[in-house]
């Protein structure tokens, strides 16, 4: 049954729309999903053909850049969703299907290192990409500090009701600048477990890259290993860190002189520093957003927090801070 938040005048514009899509042919039409923002999915069927139809309300939602960066990427091979037919001015794009096995519901410590080898494999195919062509913004210091702003304001003021330590913009400006040192390329910036499909071919189908920049060569990959919806051993991490760096290197994405060591170092100070801003994230969305179940999210985010700011002792500050809240309990 159609969700009943959706107005029903909306729900007569897409079946109109449809009908002028398949004039002569019967189709039906279920909710598939939904998203952070506020984008809907429906499942359409057509002649036992399945297509996904975007729902993105203009006043709401722009499809510009999804449809700019997700036909650039499907012209370079990328296993994106085809954009079969759009109207942008009523916010509607029809997709090809993916299906609805998504990452997260196939992955277990059988699965993993099958799905994850593919998952980099696809990730390296976007990074050897040249970005230039599609003018994407730059993940600056800007940005990077804009984001991590959320975690004080959101988090800390919103959801613990604390004031932010005085240490905690050094704490950014250390975090920005391993962000800015690092080699730039495309970046997702959602590369992880509900953003990538299990599919028949080319597996790993890649949604939800509308957001796309030319930023740190590491972004995507702690996306994807220290997902905020799942959970693995450090040492499986490593296994998959010297996958990735031993085929990116062969591609060319870094260089021969880069260590394990100064990757990995890279690679928990940008997670570090994507998951203070999904604190906030998270928080926003329930406290602004009424969307309440990435509360649930939290524990695992904060837990790779804690986990990377005790390794490095430059992050002592924000380490201490975070267990002090957990021994008072003001933590969640």
């Amino acid at each position: 049954m159609l969700n009943k938040n959706i107005a029903i005048n909306r729900l007569e514009q897409i079946e109109s729309w449809l009908k002028a899509q398949f004039p002569s042919t019967l189709f039906t039409f279920e909710p598939a999903s939904s998203d952070a923002s506020f984008r809907r999915y429906f499942r359409i069927t057509v002649e036992n053909k399945s297509y996904i139809l975007m729902d993105a309300p203009p006043e709401k939602e722009d499809t510009t850049s999804f449809i700019t960066i997700g036909t650039f990427l499907y012209q370079q091979g990328i296993n994106v969703p085809e954009i079969v037919s759009q109207d942008a001015e009523q916010g509607f794009l029809l997709l090809t299907d993916f299906g609805c096995q998504a990452y997260l519901d196939m992955l277990n410590l059988q699965s993993v290192d099958r799905l994850y080898h593919l998952a980099i494999d696809s990730l390296i195919e976007i990074q050897s990409i040249d970005p230039k062509a599609l003018s994407l913004p730059s993940y600056d210091k800007s940005l990077l500090q804009q984001e991590m702003d959320l975690f004080p304001q959101w988090y800390l003021g919103e959801h613990m009701a604390i004031t932010a330590p005085d240490f905690l913009q050094k704490t950014f400006d250390l975090l920005v600048s391993n962000a800015l040192v690092q080699p730039q390329v495309l970046v997702h910036r959602d590369y992880h477990s509900r953003n990538l499909m299990n599919t028949a071919e080319n597996s790993p189908g890649i949604i939800d890259f509308q957001d796309a920049v030319v930023g740190p060569v590491t972004y995507d990959l702690v996306s994807l290993l220290r997902d905020c919806y799942i959970e693995w051993p450090e040492e499986k991490l490593t296994e998959w860190l010297q996958y990735y760096l031993h085929h990116a290197q062969q591609k060319g994405i870094l260089n021969n002189s880069i260590s394990i060591k100064e990757f990995t170092r890279w690679f928990d100070l940008m997670g570090l520093q994507r998951h203070i801003k999904v604190l906030g994230i998270f928080c926003r969305l329930n406290y602004r957003d009424n969307k309440a179940n990435y509360i649930d999210d939290l524990p695992l985010t904060l837990k790779y927090v804690q986990h990377v700011s005790a390794k490095y002792p430059e992050f002592s500050d924000l380490n201490d801070f975070l267990t002090q809240q957990s021994l008072t309990g003001k933590v969640q």
